[in-house]
């Protein structure tokens, strides 16, 4: 990794050193290279802490400042039967690396051998013009102003929030993570916004950097990117989600065989219902990173960004 950080200038010494010996997997990841008790949904377009499994605080602003500590690749789900706004459902099927089922995907429940060879990968299989099988990537943030507690929150983002180009001072994941690249700046030595796109019809966040980082603090976010809890906020594990129930059927089932008897009824079939609508992801087209030259002064980069 280089020396120099151009996105907001050139660190101290003591950075260089944290930073020097580190493989900046991260930036990547989020580039589109390549879960914990405590997590951030913004389910209903809003900021929602929940701690082992309970919501304990919404926030009623339209943007959160984060440190990125660490992400997951981009994975994907699918899960059979309708939405119920409240109810968690375990996905059906599911992938950690969007090429094939996970291993831990139950037989009688797998889609498909290869999820390019997927029913539900087609256009159309979710409702409208929709995958049925959604995209999503996984990251763990610490919250701005309170890295000295050292605790790290999962927060899933779906596909409208990863893919897809930059679009003004709105960029979307990969979009973010492409950018700092450009600036040779590591994603978790800034302080990152995640921020609610008012013109989406769902929830979808894009991202802008901040400010960089002190030295104390850029300290505990190294020290947190490979801490347990971060580790646990990044990997696929559906047994663990929280307050979920088993997915319903969309097929239907036969119904156990009954003694011959004249009163006797034919078990009613359960009715088939529609997959749950999903964000179909938006193909990134590669552009060449701008050149830019060396910043020495945070406000000349941030000081156009939104408030």
């Amino acid at each position: 990794m280089s020396n120099e950080m151009t996105l907001f200038g050139k660190p101290n010494n003591a950075a260089l050193a944290l930073l020097s010996g580190i493989e900046d997997n991260l930036t990547s990841t989020l580039a589109g290279g390549g879960s914990g008790n405590k997590r951030i949904s913004i389910e209903g377009g809003a900021f929602r802490e929940y701690i082992g499994g309970k919501e304990v605080r919404v926030s009623e602003e339209r943007s959160m400042k984060v440190i990125l500590i660490n992400a997951a690749p981009v994975s994907r789900m699918f899960f059979e039967g309708t939405y119920v706004k409240g109810q968690k459902t375990k996905p059906t099927c599911w992938s950690s690396d969007t090429q094939s089922p996970d291993k831990a995907v139950p037989e009688d429940q797998r889609q498909a051998k290869f999820c390019k060879d997927c029913k539900q990968h087609i256009k159309g299989s979710g409702q409208g013009d929709t995958r049925a099988c959604r995209f999503q990537q996984r990251i763990a943030v610490a919250l701005d102003g309170e890295l000295h507690k050292e605790a790290v929150y999962q927060v899933t983002l779906p596909s409208t929030s990863v893919f897809g180009d930059a679009e003004g001072k709105k960029m979307p994941l990969q979009a973010y993570g492409r950018h700092l690249k450009a600036y040779n700046t590591p994603a978790i030595s800034i302080v990152t916004e995640m921020r609610f796109n008012i013109d989406s019809a769902t929830p979808k966040l894009v991202f802008s950097p901040v400010r960089a980082l002190e030295e104390d603090e850029l300290a505990t976010a190294v020290k947190l990117q490979n801490h347990p809890d971060t580790i646990k906020a990044i990997t696929m594990n559906v047994s663990q989600m929280d307050g979920v129930i088993p997915a319903p059927k969309l097929f239907d089932e036969p119904a156990p065989k009954a003694e011959p008897k004249p009163e006797a009824k034919a078990a009613p079939k359960a009715e088939k219902v529609e997959a749950e609508e999903v964000a179909e992801p938006i193909k990134v087209t590669k552009k060449a990173a701008p050149a830019a030259e060396p910043k020495s002064e945070l406000s000349d980069i941030v000081g156009d960004w939104d408030d």
